[in-house]
């Protein structure tokens, strides 16, 4: 039997996709090209609503995960192969803890998160947004707390997504689940159910893989047109 897919969360974490590789595209014209785009104001708010969307929609997706363990595992490991590949490439700015590592992190510790109380997990997870500002106003000669938030001197990074904001969005979609989406049942009366946004929204993890190696590559294949 065809398991039934709660409709409104593949079509935010499509929308997701799409505002992450319009945002990618806009950054590497801006990073490789002759292009000059303000990446601040509007362009910035895409690919953070990008970020924010797949953190929220990842929380929520976990309590219906049957691994989300080794779900997190996968995830995390994928990072950890990002880190070592812009490393080499990229070495200044490299990706020392970003969106993947953060979900994979998040996906790691869900078992735990939906065992809280709703309430306590939603007081934890405004709390851990709170510190943001606590947390990023410390600077150590370090990079061993980078991933919670505290950066080391000269810090940059192309993605970074540390724990302290973003673990607490993605509590923030575990709350959602086990107030909202617990029974498993779509919260709509009506299904606007489609097989592409389905089949988009299984290869999340694929697309955000493969998007940026195709937009470079087109982008250095053009300019390398006579």
């Amino acid at each position: 039997m065809k398991k039934k897919r709660i409709w409104e969360i593949d079509y935010l974490r499509v929308i997701a996709i799409a505002l992450m590789i319009v945002f990618h595209i806009v950054y590497d014209l801006n990073a490789f090209t002759d292009v000059e785009i303000d990446l601040t104001g509007f362009w910035y708010w895409v690919g953070r609503s990008a970020a924010l969307t797949f953190m929220v929609v990842s929380g929520i997706s976990s309590g219906f995960s049957k691994r989300p363990f080794n779900r997190g595992l996968v995830v995390l490991g994928y990072g950890m192969i990002i880190t070592a590949v812009t490393y080499i490439f990229m070495r200044e700015s490299f990706v020392f803890f970003g969106i993947l590592h953060l979900l994979g992190v998040g996906m790691l510790v869900s078992p735990l998160l939906h065992k809280l109380n709703k309430w306590i997990l939603l007081v934890l997870s405004l709390i851990i947004i709170y510190l943001k500002a606590f947390v990023e106003s410390i600077l150590l000669h370090t990079t061993l707390f980078v991933p919670l938030g505290i950066r080391n001197y000269g810090f940059s990074s192309i993605d970074y997504y540390p724990l302290v904001p973003y673990l607490g969005v993605f509590m923030l979609g575990v709350f959602i689940y086990k107030v909202y989406y617990y029974k498993g049942k779509s919260l709509f009366n009506f299904s606007l159910e489609n097989e592409f946004v389905t089949w988009t929204s299984q290869q999340s993890l694929k697309i955000y893989l493969i998007h940026q190696p195709i937009i470079l590559a087109i982008i250095f294949a053009y300019q390398c047109l006579p």
